[in-house]
């Protein structure tokens, strides 16, 4: 293809009378080019047209939309973003480019799919304020997918945010949430504001009641804490934000673990390496954390138990029922005794009135029954009784 100016030499020299070899030796081109230019008839721009480019990323298309259609069996809340596609690509398929050509081909693809991405809301607050609330995620847990809630806390001014993961959001939850970031991030934050009383209390109009253990646990870390009006939630926008963030970043795809308190521990250090570039502040989240935590204050000499305790009377087999409809066996021996439950976030200790321990048992959560039995509890049992 030649030059518009050359074009227009052709047709000029032709209309000065030059012959169609003179033509082509003056301009530098073959007499078939002089030909087709002066044959011509339009030389108006035509509209531009989009060209297909070879992308290094078409040879993982097939890879990029098998997640994307792995979203569509997963729960709406924990999809693939183009940051979290980026993260997988580099570390399972190896390859090296920037986050901006894989959010601009996630893009394009989205649009092929005719799906749309999401928008979160942040806010700042002074250092050393944090924020908390509850989310969702499906996780797989000893090959049983399970829907569970993580419990999350936020600091607004450095935008940091870390996560503990439960099976229930109740006071015993938040409390020991709240404990293993306390000790995790080495301080106390000098106010948390909480969703709406949710887990540590109830509220009745105006008031909250808070629970026994969540009082105690306050006085213990003496921070200060206040609750979101209903229905307020750019009260803790950033929260909110920091629940989604750690749902797409971490919790997709759903991960299989086998210890919910071991998880933990590794949790923490993957949201610690979930730091980026502030959004507004134009500085690594990392590095203003260190303000955040400069504010906060010391934590206790003692560690506070996260322990509620209950009496329940054995029935016949040894077995005492808590929270409704979940069972766990102590010994045959303490049958229709009166035994000391502690409930934590994901266990359950009994003891006998006189403080000695028996047994620890997971905690079972839902609305379904549980039976939940220690084989050696039964034991003595068989042996005075071999026979069953």
């Amino acid at each position: 293809m030649i030059s518009m100016s050359q074009a227009y030499s052709i047709r000029q020299l032709k209309k000065q009378g030059e012959s169609i070899t003179d033509i082509a030796e003056k301009t530098g081109v073959c007499r078939n080019t002089v030909y087709k230019y002066l044959k011509e008839s339009d030389f108006s721009e035509p509209i531009p047209k989009k060209t297909d480019k070879v992308c290094m990323l078409d040879r993982y298309r097939a890879i990029i939309e098998s997640w994307l259609d792995e979203d569509k069996r997963n729960w709406h809340k924990q999809k693939h973003t183009a940051h979290r596609i980026w993260m997988r690509l580099k570390e399972e398929c190896g390859i090296s480019c920037s986050e901006s050509t894989v959010r601009n081909y996630v893009r394009r693809l989205k649009v092929e799919r005719g799906e749309q991405n999401e928008q979160f809301l942040d806010l700042e607050w002074p250092p050393g304020e944090a924020q908390a609330d509850f989310g969702e995620v499906d996780i797989f847990v000893l090959g049983q997918k399970r829907r569970l809630s993580y419990f999350v806390l936020s600091f607004p001014y450095s935008n940091m945010g870390f996560a503990q993961l439960f099976s229930s959001e109740n006071a015993e939850c938040v409390c020991q949430g709240l404990k293993n970031i306390f000790e995790f991030i080495g301080g106390v934050p000098s106010r948390i504001v909480f969703d709406n009383a949710t887990g540590v209390g109830r509220r009745t109009m105006d008031a909250v009641k808070l629970t026994k253990l969540f009082s105690a646990f306050c006085a213990h870390y003496n921070f200060a804490y206040t609750f979101c009006n209903p229905d307020s939630g750019h009260e803790k926008g950033n929260v909110e934000g920091k629940v989604g963030f750690i749902r797409r970043n971490i919790f997709t795809p759903p991960p299989r673990i086998d210890n919910i308190d071991v998880y933990n521990e590794r949790l923490l250090r993957k949201c610690m390496g979930l730091s980026k570039m502030h959004y507004a502040k134009g500085e690594p989240e990392d590095q203003l954390f260190i303000e955040d935590r400069f504010a906060l204050s010391g934590l206790p000499e003692v560690s506070f138990s996260v322990v509620r305790y209950e009496r329940r009377k054995a029935d016949l087999q040894g077995k005492v029922t808590l929270c409704g409809n979940h069972k766990y066996s102590s010994s045959p021996e303490f049958a229709k005794q009166v035994l000391i439950c502690a409930l934590s976030a994901n266990h359950i200790e009994l003891y006998s009135e006189d403080g000695m321990f028996i047994v620890r048992h997971t905690r079972q959560y839902g609305d379904a029954p549980t039976d939940t039995s220690d084989p050696a509890s039964q034991l003595p049992l068989l042996i005075r009784k071999p026979g069953g």
